[in-house]
């Protein structure tokens, strides 16, 4: 059976199929979408205690119900300069280091940074022997995605590809998955180096926005798009820890990238561990010099 679901997805129309979806979850059919709405919530034990707004009859289309706000404090942001915070709730797919420019996808299944990151190779360098972390956000998930510390946005890429699954079954059968699907790839600059995060599509994905951008995908295609961004100015994004800086309508996967000798993972980061956005992820090194802050 798992041969047969992932086989699948290499037959189905997969931009049609989101397409189609992501237009129906931007419909307002009323009581239609409130009902499907309740079955979701139902279906995959949303909490809906700590949305901002729990009634299902509130949301006009599936996707706003699908990128719902949270309640003002349901999220405590882990304190300290030298505390980098979890981007997204989520679970922790792989994490570790960048070995020879390649990043671990699954079991006997792994990827290049230069892959993910568009192919640029002086980009996917600038990572080079540093560490990665792969956040995979499941349809239960809260689906906003926030800034894990400070940064200005430096570049922003849009990469076309495919749209499986990015499910751990997918995962750990289809070769190059995360660069291999449609993602948009955000560089920032912070003061511990650079930090890449990467938001990747899947199926029935309808479309990953972000704050400063709105609407990124579609365009669908196969040009790469690069987008250049000031350091400083009215043009300049500079971002917060906490902040908000994307969502996706219809859920996937966040990426990290950081430079090498830049962090060291919390002790709590386990494969397969639920994340909390804006508990302790990781600690810059000059944290590691000392006594690690308080948690």
């Amino acid at each position: 059976m798992d041969k047969i679901k992932v086989g699948l997805q290499y037959w189905i129309p997969q931009h049609g199929l989101t397409r189609l979806v992501g237009k129906l979850a931007s419909a307002k059919a009323g009581g239609l979408t409130t009902a499907i709405i309740r079955w979701f919530i139902k279906q995959y034990n949303v909490n809906m205690d700590e949305a901002l707004h729990t009634d299902p009859a509130h949301f006009k289309t599936f996707n706003e119900f699908f990128v719902r706000e949270l309640k003002p404090g349901a999220r405590p942001l882990a304190e300290g300069e030298t505390v980098i915070s979890h981007p997204a709730d989520a679970c922790v797919s792989q994490f570790g280091p960048i070995k020879d420019g390649k990043l671990i996808q699954a079991k006997n299944h792994d990827y290049t940074a230069q892959e993910l990151l568009g192919g640029d190779e002086a980009l996917a360098q600038e990572f080079a022997e540093g560490e990665f972390a792969t956040l995979y956000l499941s349809p239960r998930d809260y689906h906003r995605v926030h800034m894990p510390c400070n940064g200005t946005l430096r570049q922003m890429i849009y990469v076309p590809g495919d749209l499986f699954s990015v499910n751990p079954l997918t995962a750990e059968n289809v070769p190059n998955l995360f660069a291999r699907n449609e993602r948009v790839v955000c560089i920032f600059d912070t003061e511990f180096g650079p930090m890449a995060q990467v938001l990747v599509g899947a199926t029935i994905v309808g479309s990953i926005e972000l704050i400063w951008a709105g609407t990124v995908t579609p365009p669908r295609g196969n040009t790469v798009y690069t987008w250049d961004y000031p350091a400083e100015g009215t043009k300049s994004v500079v971002l917060k820890k906490g902040d908000e800086m994307g969502r996706f309508k219809l859920g996937s996967t966040v990426i990290n990238l950081f430079a090498k000798n830049s962090i060291r993972f919390d002790d709590s980061m386990a494969n397969n561990a639920p994340t909390v956005m804006g508990t302790p992820y990781a600690h810059t090194v000059q944290s590691t010099e000392n006594e690690l802050p308080d948690q």
